[in-house]
């Protein structure tokens, strides 16, 4: 699962980190949630940095992002109506430098920030679909199963693509070779930790949202899917 991601990196630096330019400007963001747009690099455009709706609504549908699907499992994605073409022809690469997910204590769900150790830009492997008539374009991003790191947490990750992946999942066509990336991030390259319930709210999308406080008692309870 992923519901919660950041991309507070000044724009110069994510611009240089994907040899992309934004088409419209690259604010800091700590708190981006479903139905917001958020920067992309699409397989159509490897040089430019675009902003569809987090919330990925096929072509075919006539929901409004509100409703669509903010994550994709990896395992299903040749499989699922709803992402099986946009696998084969519509790929990208969801910039981030964060995400955010719940762990249940005994006072309720903690949010944790997840990010790399040392807090660099990333990749997820997302899925978009491009603008209609009466909606932004759209994507989602894909998850798999958890590290060491993130299974401490929540049951699902999205997938945090390797430097040397992202052009691989941009360009590849082959859905075996595509599907070999799709594995958890190398979890001695990760850190968790707890923040305020601050994030719960999207209108809170500030730096003291990404500040580490002190973590709940851990309880035993199993993790449904969201």
């Amino acid at each position: 699962m992923c519901g919660r991601t950041s991309l507070f990196a000044p724009a110069e630096a994510v611009a240089q980190r994907f040899d992309a330019e934004p088409t419209e400007p690259l604010e800091p963001r700590y708190n981006v949630s479903p139905g917001q747009k958020h920067p992309v690099v699409r397989n159509d455009a490897l040089d430019a940095i675009q902003f569809p709706t987090w919330g990925l609504v096929p072509q075919w549908s006539d929901d409004a992002p509100s409703s669509g699907h903010i994550n994709a499992r990896s395992e299903t994605l040749a499989e699922k109506p709803s992402f099986r073409e946009a696998f084969a022809e519509r790929r990208c690469l969801v910039l981030a430098d964060g995400f955010y997910d719940w762990k249940p204590t005994p006072t309720g769900k903690q949010p944790y920030r997840i990010e790399r150790k040392d807090r660099n830009p990333f990749a997820f492997a997302g899925l978009w679909e491009p603008e209609t008539d009466t909606r932004n374009a759209t994507f989602t991003i894909v998850t798999t199963e958890p590290n060491a790191v993130v299974e401490e947490v929540h049951h699902r990750m999205p997938v945090m693509l390797d430097r040397d992946e992202e052009d691989r999942w941009l360009r590849e066509s082959d859905p075996e070779v595509l599907g070999d990336l799709l594995d958890p991030y190398p979890a001695d390259e990760m850190r968790a930790y707890p923040v305020s319930s601050a994030v719960n709210d999207p209108g809170n999308d500030s730096p003291e949202v990404i500040e580490e406080v002190p973590a709940e008692d851990d309880v035993q309870t199993g993790l449904d899917e969201f």
